[in-house]
């Protein structure tokens, strides 16, 4: 069983979903998770419950890239 490398806290990550969601994950100094969903060009707060969805076998790590390319 592999673990996945712990992302350093006061970071932010990005995902799309299997679904087509992209979700933008940010960890505070402190541990504390946020998670928003770009929704029509515009990042909105998302339910706590899609915090888990970064970890789904479906959903990929956005590349620098991809994320280039998303609203600030």
């Amino acid at each position: 069983m592999t673990m996945a490398a712990r992302v350093p806290a006061g970071t932010t990550e990005f995902f799309k979903t299997a679904m087509g969601k992209t979700l933008r994950v940010e960890e505070s100094d402190e541990g504390q998770l946020r998670v928003e969903i770009l929704k029509e060009g515009a990042w909105i707060e998302a339910p706590r419950g899609m915090i888990g969805l970064r970890l789904a076998p479906g959903t990929k790590r956005l590349t620098a890239r991809e994320i280039a390319k998303l609203p600030a």
